[in-house]
Parts: C-alpha cells; sequence; structure tokens
C-alpha cells in the first residue's frame, strides 16, 4: 500500500513538470522560427535592386559622348568641336543650361536613378570652344568601375592611350586629348572627363 501511494506521489510530481518542459520547448521553438522569419524579412527589405540603383554605364557613356556626328568629323563631344561658337553650343546642346558666363557655358542632365550629368563648354576671348568639361555623380562603387571600363575601352579603341594610371587615364586622337580621372571621394561617386585640343597638352581653368 505505501509503495502505491509513493508511486502516485511521484506521478503527480512528475507530470506536471512535464508539461512545463514541453510548453518551454514550445516557446523556444516559436521564438527561434520568428527570429529567422524576421531575419529573412529584414533582409529582403534592405537589399536594393541593383537595376534600381544603377543605369547602364555603358549606355550611360553614350548619353555623355551624345549623338554621332555626321559633319566634317572635326567635333570634339556631342556634336561640338574646339572653335565652335557659343551660339552653336547653344543650338546644339540637348541637355539643361544651367551655367551661362562670359567664361563658360554649362548643361545639365538626370538619369532615372538620379545620376547627373554636368557639361561645361568653357569659352576664349572670342567666345569660341576652348576647352570641355564632364562632371558625372553616380550612386555606387559598382557604377563607378563600369563607367570607368566604358570609357577606356571606348576611349582606348578610338585614340593612343598616353597615361593609364589607378584614377587616371589621359589619350589623344585627331581632334582632343581626353582625360578620365576617378575623382570619388568617401560615399560621393563619380568621373570627370576633360577634353582639350590635341595640339596642346593643357589649358588652364576657368
Amino acid at each position: 500500500m505505501i509503495e502505491i501511494f509513493t508511486h502516485m506521489n511521484y506521478l503527480k510530481m512528475a507530470l506536471p513538470a512535464a508539461l512545463a518542459g514541453m510548453m518551454i520547448a514550445g516557446c523556444n521553438t516559436q521564438t527561434k522560427e520568428e527570429t529567422e522569419q524576421t531575419a529573412t524579412d529584414s533582409a529582403v527589405v534592405q537589399t536594393p535592386a541593383p537595376s534600381t540603383l544603377n543605369s547602364n554605364q555603358s549606355e550611360l557613356l553614350q548619353t555623355i559622348l551624345g549623338p554621332r556626328e555626321e559633319g566634317d568629323g572635326t567635333a570634339v563631344l556631342r556634336g561640338i568641336a574646339f572653335g565652335d561658337p557659343v551660339s552653336k553650343v547653344k543650338k546644339t546642346e540637348q541637355f539643361e543650361l544651367f551655367e551661362d558666363s562670359t567664361s563658360h557655358v554649362g548643361f545639365t542632365s538626370e538619369t532615372a536613378q538620379l545620376e547627373t550629368i554636368d557639361v561645361q563648354y568653357h569659352l576664349d576671348n572670342q567666345k569660341k570652344v576652348s576647352k570641355i568639361t564632364v562632371d558625372v555623380y553616380l550612386n555606387s562603387a559598382d557604377a563607378t568601375k563600369q563607367l570607368w571600363e566604358a570609357g577606356k575601352s571606348y576611349f582606348t579603341e578610338k585614340g593612343k592611350l598616353l597615361k593609364n594610371e589607378p584614377k587616371k587615364v589621359s589619350w589623344t586622337n585627331k581632334n582632343a586629348r581626353i582625360m578620365m580621372e576617378d575623382v570619388s571621394e568617401g560615399k560621393d561617386y563619380g568621373l570627370k572627363f576633360q577634353f582639350t585640343p590635341a595640339n596642346k597638352t593643357e589649358l588652364a581653368a576657368n
């Protein structure tokens, strides 16, 4: 009789403990699943789609260069040649005018990805084009690298490579001396292009 009573007491004590253990295990399992699901959802939200962040950089280079010239082949960029009057620049350039001074005129364009292209036509005393600079503001290091490679390939094919440095490359062709520079700093990404007459190594910045 004593043995039966003792066994029943053991069952009364063991059963609640077992039930409590099962409840705790269930809670732990649910918490783990919820944590994993939360982590997955967070990763999906935080990872941007590359196509949304950056343009196709080969296409962007073509936008920078402008339409192919159909004239005498002297155009340097976007249908403009050195020595062209400012009146022709304003008539030919399709970007939006944002600067108009005695030393230069500037035009700008923005892509669907909010990348910006600024083109400046520097003028001599006769109001004719003496130098062209292009500043391209990009959204990422990857976009900068892709545009760099696209520019390097294009200008190497079209001209003679003069200098090849990690952050600066230059070429020459029959119409111009071209320099491309990576001007990225911190989280500000971009490239700068400079076009000067082929018979002059450098022109003073206006």
